[in-house]
């Protein structure tokens, strides 16, 4: 295994030269055509989502880091190139062109982190048609999986209102490098932590971790588990209560307690992983109380997303912290997004796609926000990259990379996670719901649909012809 300049990690018979490969065939044998052909010139590309999955009011944006990273490393290793040789669908004179190919584009993007609703773009790549072509479908791969689960984690943070959130699914992700950028994406959004350890280590987050059933059931007693495992961790223990019987476990765990406070120390925490979480913790609460113990805090889990936090809370149930994992890191209610990278201009001409349900809007973009008196997101207006910022609205896309080269440092996942906390501060409240969401749409500028109107005009006089 090794680390790769994603941050993430590379495993198996893949390495870091083999990136370029991470691409679809027929990315490549669009740009054999167009080099055979001749058909070259400066391409623009958008990404976007086409439409919100049900019950979602936004989505946030993320993943854009590493395919900004992606890019300026974009080339095709000797290995790769010997490989693409072997398959012998590729003419000489191609092959020779992908050995000198680098992205030498310009990246216009939004900040991690960002609000975004249908058709905005999260990113546009202008540069030489096949270099922006051949990236397309890393693009999307890089930023498809982590706003999927920004999104989703996004949801539990609004849902807890300040409570703690940990992240803990690795063990169902699909695919470790998915659960290392399901602990990123979580963690970008405002969770307070994740059990993976290895993303600890590569993004710098918080871990958090209490104790599995089997620890309980390793000891003859449930009381000696609980005190073994006090033993090993005096200031930072959580007790599991539910391998027997949480009640009757509750009561253990205040004298553990008692007797770490004796000692100097205290339970930091008992968790609750099955049952009716919120009587369970209800009475939980009362045994702790009643015991001398209002510091120690509850915990649940269990199969849990933002639905349960909420009803959770809506029903009083005195819970301080919420671990969240399966549905989370699979995003279980909307695994996948109608997320698109489409040509938008090629060669000084504008480009559109006309099919139903699929039309896109032309050109290079911009998004521009306005916020109401109160800092509440008032709506977006999606306009042509050219047309100056409105009064008192902001630009959400801003050039991060040309020619080939990043413009600034890579932000750091903190300042990230600041920005998508003043982004969820501003949602207003028919975004913030989790049901019948009043998903909000970017209004076309008029001069976005005269350039539309114009395109559309050209395709029916030109391309039917």
């Amino acid at each position: 295994m090794g680390t790769d300049a994603l941050g993430g990690f590379v495993s198996g018979p893949l390495a870091l030269a083999d990136a370029a490969l991470l691409i679809d065939l027929y990315e490549l044998t669009m740009a054999a055509a167009f080099l055979r052909e001749g058909v070259t010139g400066t391409a623009t590309f958008s990404l976007f989502v086409r439409r919100l999955p049900p019950e979602r009011g936004f989505l946030v944006a993320a993943g854009l880091e590493d395919a900004l990273e992606f890019l300026r490393g974009f080339r095709f290793s000797a290995d790769a190139l010997a490989y693409l040789r072997s398959l012998r669908r590729f003419e000489p004179a191609f092959l020779d062109y992908l050995a000198d190919l680098r992205f030498t584009g310009d990246v216009r993007a939004v900040r991690e982190g960002t609000v975004v609703f249908a058709d905005e773009p999260l990113l546009e790549t202008t540069g030489p048609l096949i270099e922006t072509q051949l990236v397309e479908t890393a693009v999307i791969h890089f930023c498809h999986l982590q706003t999927v689960q920004a999104s989703k984690a996004a949801r539990s943070v609004l849902a807890a209102g300040g409570r703690t959130l940990a992240e803990f699914g690795l063990r169902r992700t699909h695919g470790m490098d998915a659960g290392l950028k399901a602990a990123r994406a979580a963690y970008l959004t405002g969770f307070d932590s994740t059990s993976d350890v290895l993303a600890g280590k590569a993004y710098d987050i918080p871990l958090s971790g209490t104790m599995a059933h089997s620890f309980v059931s390793a000891f003859p007693r449930e009381m000696d588990s609980f005190e073994a495992y006090a033993r090993a961790f005096p200031d930072s223990a959580v007790l599991l209560l539910d391998t027997y019987d949480t009640v009757a476990a509750a009561h253990l765990a205040v004298e553990v307690a008692r007797g770490l406070a004796a000692g100097g120390h205290r339970l930091a925490g008992v968790r609750l992983d099955s049952g009716d979480l919120a009587g369970l913790s209800r009475a939980v609460r009362r045994i702790l109380d009643a015991g001398g113990c209002p510091e120690v805090e509850i915990i649940v889990s269990g199969g849990l997303d933002e639905h349960d936090v909420a009803a959770l809370l809506a029903a009083g149930a005195p819970i301080d912290a919420f671990g969240i994992g399966t549905r989370l890191n699979v995003s279980a209610d909307a695994p996948s997004l109608d997320m698109v990278y489409k040509l938008v201009r090629l060669a000084g001409r504008d480009v559109l796609k006309l099919s139903p349900g699929k039309e896109t809007w032309v050109g290079g973009k911009q998004v521009f926000r306005r916020l109401d008196g109160e800092g509440r997101l008032a709506g977006d207006t999606l306009a042509l990259e050219e047309e100056p910022v409105p009064e008192g609205a902001v630009a959400l896309l801003e050039t991060v990379m040309r020619a080939g080269e990043l413009l600034r440092p890579r932000p750091t996942l903190a300042a990230l996670r600041e920005h998508c906390a003043g982004q969820l501060a501003a949602l207003p409240p028919g975004l913030r719901r989790l049901r019948d969401a009043a998903g909000d749409q970017a209004a076309p500028s008029e001069a976005l649909r005269a350039r539309q109107e114009s395109a559309r005009m050209w395709v029916k006089e030109r391309a039917l012809q």
